[in-house]
């Protein structure tokens, strides 16, 4: 099964609410949410790839933070492996070029949404973390 490795960027704001990405009816797992970000290309870094990504995608820079977690999701034709860091928006504002839609949602909420199976795996270490940090 051919593997793809793809960063994305958990970007919060100054409520610390969450970039959340809709996918667009164009995209594989269309009305599904993630974390924006992409492919890594070769030579390539992961935290310049999801600058370059965020700017393609969001038209906005971002800076990248402290990495959340990498994971392996086996979809039936291909294995995402997605590898997420914290983020936060440097300059502009992000503009859903690709997505259907974006929303800054708050952590209690995101399991509220439907997420795209690779993105889970974040959405859990993000609870945890917050469980662990309201303690």
């Amino acid at each position: 099964m051919k593997q793809v490795d793809v960063v994305g960027a958990v970007i919060t704001n100054e409520e610390g609410k969450i970039l959340c990405a809709l996918r667009s009816q164009q995209m594989s797992l269309p009305g599904m949410w993630e974390f924006p970000g992409g492919k890594i290309e070769q030579g390539e870094t992961q935290e310049e790839t999801l600058v370059r990504e965020i700017r393609e995608e969001l038209e906005c820079d971002i800076e990248v933070g402290e990495f959340i977690t990498d994971d392996v999701y086996e979809y039936p034709t291909v294995a995402v492996r997605l590898i997420t860091y914290f983020a936060k928006v440097i300059s502009g504002t992000p503009v859903p070029k690709e997505h259907e839609k974006l929303e800054w949602v708050g952590k209690e909420d995101l399991m509220k949404l439907e997420w795209a199976p690779a993105d889970l795996p974040t959405i859990s270490k993000l609870m945890k973390d917050s469980i662990k940090n309201a303690r």
